[in-house]
């Protein structure tokens, strides 16, 4: 009986504490969706630059309904994607589902492990030009490869490296 009582008087001494306060209302980003998605998880790199990273979203996202040319009847559609840093080569199935890529992108910003590879390989060495290579298909493995051209003073190479920092 004691417990009981001695509960209850603390319980009685304890001021009543609401147990939330009241919600502010947060308005988060805009959601994006992406209707190819394995696309993306598979030909977008970390450190890609940002005119193939724009450009791989916008093929991606691309709704082939939408072009003049859509009719049921054709099983595949090829859509050109063109921009001053690269072109993209896309098949679509007829429900816009992306099928493979063929991507070429030149003078971009090459990753950190890309230069680090040249760098350790050929230390007294610049890239004068490079050229960023993408081949996806649905169903095997995205290729990326970075063909780069380096000089030293009046000499020149060309080498393959792969995204990894792997020469080829």
């Amino acid at each position: 009986m004691n417990k009981i009582i001695l509960g209850l008087l603390i319980l009685g001494l304890t001021p009543q504490i609401n147990a939330q306060e009241p919600t502010l209302t947060v308005q988060l980003p805009e959601v994006y969706i992406v209707h190819n998605y394995k696309y993306l998880s598979s030909a977008n790199s970390e450190e890609a630059a940002i005119p193939v990273e724009n450009l791989q979203i916008k093929v991606s996202d691309f709704n082939i309904k939408d072009l003049d040319v859509y009719t049921d009847e054709n099983d595949l559609y090829d859509v050109y994607f063109i921009i001053p840093e690269g072109k993209v080569l896309a098949s679509y199935n007829d429900k816009g589902i992306l099928l493979s890529t063929a991507e070429r992108y030149t003078d971009t910003e090459l990753p950190s492990l890309v230069v680090k590879a040249i760098n350790n390989r050929f230390p007294n060495w610049s890239v004068t030009k490079n050229v960023y290579l993408v081949n996806y298909h649905e169903s095997s493995k995205t290729k990326k490869l970075y063909k780069i051209t380096l000089e030293n003073g009046n000499r020149r190479i060309r080498v393959k490296v792969d995204e990894m920092g792997l020469f080829q």
